[in-house]
């Protein structure tokens, strides 16, 4: 293991990954209070490299690390990338393509849905993960040979893990369900922080112009405030708040200290004026600050028995394909596909269709039929 704390080195690990045909990638990082995440460690595992490079180390320039990572020639593994991917999208502006997902690879291959890292290592490799390092402090200098040892393993277990599960995948035919999952991960715009879209993460509680221009506007306030602080959002103002100034309107700094929801004395702060500011923004036009959002369609009524019959028979298809109901279908989908042979819903679309979706709407045209056989419910073509 090398600790990459120079340029020097860091070139020379740059130089092994290179020759390798993938590596494994973790990060170790803090955002408990920042909005921000503090990148505090990264460590890689390829062909004979396995390295920790410290992007706190004092003049290290991580740009030949980045350029490996934007290498279209080489695959970056990692297990649960969101976080991961956000922050070399912000260091590099771009996904660092192509990369493969271990946990989404475990998911295809019937593992297990949202596994951890910890269990996929045990499960694979009959390897037991100390997970005593996991959540101390990975900015704090210098690091001890204790965390060292457990987030190099995070690359090396990974490196070893990968080549086994391209193997269960090809075996059972699934390396274009990673593909589909991977797709969402490769989207840029999951890591790009808009304030303007910050309304979107909300819950639509009201339909009201008005209720909606509050909403979208204080949401895009927060963000902004959040970013140029560098704080968490609810550390500038929770959502329960948003919902409750979006309802009550606020037009001044003793109407916001009423509110339940605002922390006692907010409204004496400077960002007080800020968020008053922003709510009477909204009243001013609200149709023209509304983000145009339909309602819900209402389903028709007396889709009970349907969606308990695809119930029965998501359940079977998961069984079969040693997969969990749940990454098929969920329960608003199987409402939807009760009401709609053309829902617009996941479980209609790539892998799902094949997996569940083609004889689920068989089932529904009465082409195919659940019936049991012994104590297993199976299904009969008719």
């Amino acid at each position: 293991m090398v600790i990459v704390t120079d340029n020097e080195t860091l070139e020379t690990v740059c130089t092994g990954l290179r020759k390798s045909k993938f590596f494994a990638v973790d990060t170790e990082f803090l955002r408990e209070s920042t909005y921000w995440s503090k990148l505090c460690l990264i460590q890689v595992a390829g062909g004979d490299v396995e390295a920790i490079i410290d992007p706190l180390a004092d003049g290290l320039d991580l740009r030949p690390f980045l350029e490996v990572m934007a290498d279209p020639e080489i695959i970056k593994v990692f297990h649960a990338a969101r976080q991961d991917l956000e922050i070399f999208y912000r260091l590099m502006g771009q996904v660092p393509l192509p990369l493969f997902d271990s946990q989404i690879a475990a998911m295809a291959a019937g593992l297990g849905d949202s596994i951890g890292y910890d269990s996929l290592v045990h499960k694979m490799l009959k390897i037991n993960v100390d997970k005593g390092s996991r959540f101390t402090d990975w900015s704090r200098r210098p690091l001890t040979d204790k965390q060292l040892t457990y987030a190099i393993g995070d690359v090396t277990h990974l490196r070893d893990l990968y080549p086994l599960l391209i193997g269960k995948l090809t075996e059972r035919k699934r390396l274009s369900w990673v593909d589909e999952e991977m797709a969402v991960l490769t989207n840029p715009g999951i890591y790009q922080f808009n304030p303007d879209d910050a309304w979107r993460r909300m819950k639509i509680r009201k339909y009201t112009p008005q209720w909606l221009a509050i909403m979208k506007l204080v949401s895009r306030w927060r963000e902004r405030e959040a970013q140029s602080k560098d704080k968490p959002r609810g550390r500038i103002l929770k959502d329960d708040a948003i919902y409750e100034v979006a309802q009550q309107a606020p037009r001044t700094a003793e109407a916001l200290g009423r509110m339940r929801a605002i922390p006692r004395g907010f409204e004496r702060s400077s960002m007080a004026q800020g968020l008053i500011e922003t709510v009477n923004e909204a009243l001013g036009d609200p149709s023209g600050h509304a983000p145009k959002i339909q309602r819900p369609e209402a389903l028709p009524s007396g889709l009970g028995p349907v969606v308990e019959m695809l119930k029965v028979l998501l359940r079977i298809k998961a069984e079969d394909l040693g997969v969990a109901p749940r990454l098929i279908a969920n329960a608003a989908d199987l409402e939807r596909l009760a009401a709609y042979d053309d829902a617009d819903i996941g479980a209609l679309k790539g892998w799902r269709l094949e997996a569940f979706g083609h004889d689920a709407l068989r089932l529904k045209a009465g082409e195919i039929n659940l019936t049991l056989k012994g104590k297993r419910a199976v299904i009969e073509e008719r």
